[in-house]
């Protein structure tokens, strides 16, 4: 039996606020991770980790918000709390190993193509996983091409928001960066949402049940409260904001070519003055006599 499903059974409440919850993750990772390129080697680990956690918990967050207003009609919906904390990890992992690549090697080329590739592959895999964790009398089924542009949707986002981080222009760049990137992971949710059917059992009575609300609003805390202690760090900071350099070297910061580095080193060199010798110790060019 085909069951009638509802996506937006609270309006477009649910909607927006997750939208929101994408851009906020989002805008505090990529601050994060535009940090890391302007600070010492030894910070970097640190700023990039913070990024990692902050755009995994921001999108899953996003996930199960708008899975608040998910219904099924026919049957009650349930969570299993492992699988649904497991696709947690899931999105902060495989987020923070393309975060790092790009924070390493730099915004471009083949680092950036990688980078933005396991990331959007870390979004999609917490969206699918994070539905496997659904428990109704019932099987999910999806349409293949609609979950294939699903993950192409995360792949580029992911690819584009990495390459704004990378471009350290300033805290209004990274806004907007924020904004489209919270757009497309929304929209890569609902369109894996489109692609699923859900097939009744019949086999259980239908029965009210909790609410998908109060299922999954205490899960949500902890990543909220992170989220929150997230952004208290980049208002506390004013480099976040900025996002200007300070005294960094240039040969510090990633993506820099080798002859760029060796050329800054080499022109500083040739600007040394040669130290005058004593008046005393000169040579007179003038012939002594004898």
């Amino acid at each position: 039996m085909q069951g009638t499903v509802d996506g937006f059974s609270y309006g477009l409440v649910t909607p927006l606020v997750a939208y929101l919850m994408a851009c906020l993750g989002g805008a505090l990772g990529l601050r994060c991770t535009t940090r890391s390129m302007l600070v010492a080697q030894s910070w970097r680990p640190g700023w990039l980790a913070l990024g990692s956690a902050a755009i995994g918990s921001g999108i899953w967050t996003m996930h199960f918000v708008a899975m608040m207003g998910f219904t099924v009609r026919g049957t009650p919906i349930h969570y299993d709390k492992a699988m649904t904390f497991a696709s947690l990890a899931v999105a902060i992992v495989m987020v923070g190993i393309g975060v790092f690549i790009v924070g390493y090697k730099g915004a471009r080329g083949t680092a950036l193509f990688t980078g933005g590739t396991i990331t959007g592959l870390g979004i999609a895999s917490m969206h699918y996983l994070g539905m496997a964790s659904m428990r109704l009398d019932g099987k999910l089924e999806y349409d293949t091409v609609t979950v294939g542009i699903s993950v192409a949707i995360a792949m580029c986002a992911a690819t584009a928001a990495l390459w704004a981080a990378g471009q350290v222009r300033g805290f209004l760049w990274s806004v907007g960066a924020s904004l489209v990137m919270g757009l497309a992971v929304s929209g890569m949710h609902y369109t894996g949402m489109a692609a699923l059917d859900v097939h009744l059992h019949g086999t259980a009575a239908p029965t009210s049940g909790e609410s998908p609300a109060a299922l999954l609003a205490p899960m949500l805390i902890g990543p909220l409260a992170f989220l929150l202690l997230a952004g208290v760090v980049v208002m506390f900071d004013p480099l976040m904001v900025m996002g200007k350099p300070a005294t960094v070297p240039l040969e510090q910061k990633p993506g820099i070519p080798a002859h760029t580095r060796s050329g800054v080193r080499h022109s500083a060199h040739r600007l040394r003055f040669r130290p005058r010798r004593p008046v005393g110790h000169s040579r007179s060019r003038t012939p002594q006599k004898r």
